[in-house]
């Protein structure tokens, strides 16, 4: 390839469209148990979901209970369903999950990237769609820690001219 001289962009196309030929993206294989289920972990803050997916009538089971008893408010729930109705799988699959640490609000936003990660896990030909929605990416945002000297993470004392 070295000796070879190139005159026009043309040449560089073909030498270029020669070389993409031979190499294509490889192909993801879903990754699922003996019972069917495809498993993913999903952190959000200081909340950490174990998340098993597999087919079923739409059943989503949080620490043993309903998510309408575990989660409450219907936006945290409404943030569990948001995978699903992206990807048009909704009361397709049951869901078995354990969540420890954080709060409710943190739980919520990790059984929602656990539960993402596992569809992806599922059928790897929902990446794209899970991917364009955020659902994918971990929520690094955590809380500032407090700081010496300070009220809060950022506030002061209240000063005091007397």
């Amino acid at each position: 390839m070295a000796a070879e001289t190139l005159t026009s962009l043309a040449d560089l196309k073909s030498i270029a469209g020669a070389a993409g030929t031979a190499q294509e993206a490889p192909k993801r294989e879903p990754k699922r148990d003996a019972l069917g289920r495809a498993y993913a972990t999903g952190r959000r803050k200081n909340a950490v979901a174990r998340v098993w997916v597999k087919p079923g009538k739409g059943k989503i089971e949080v620490n043993g209970k309903p998510a309408e008893q575990y989660f409450a408010r219907p936006v945290l729930r409404m943030l569990i369903a948001q995978p699903f109705l992206v990807t048009d799988r909704y009361n397709q699959f049951d869901v078995f999950c354990t969540v420890s640490g954080g709060g409710l609000s943190g739980q919520a936003g990790a059984v929602r990237h656990g539960l993402s990660r596992a569809l992806v896990n599922y059928d790897p030909e929902l990446r794209r769609i899970l991917k364009a929605a955020g659902f994918l990416t971990r929520d690094a945002r955590v809380v500032e820690r407090k700081k010496y000297g300070r009220a809060k993470a950022r506030r002061s004392f209240q000063f005091s001219k007397r």
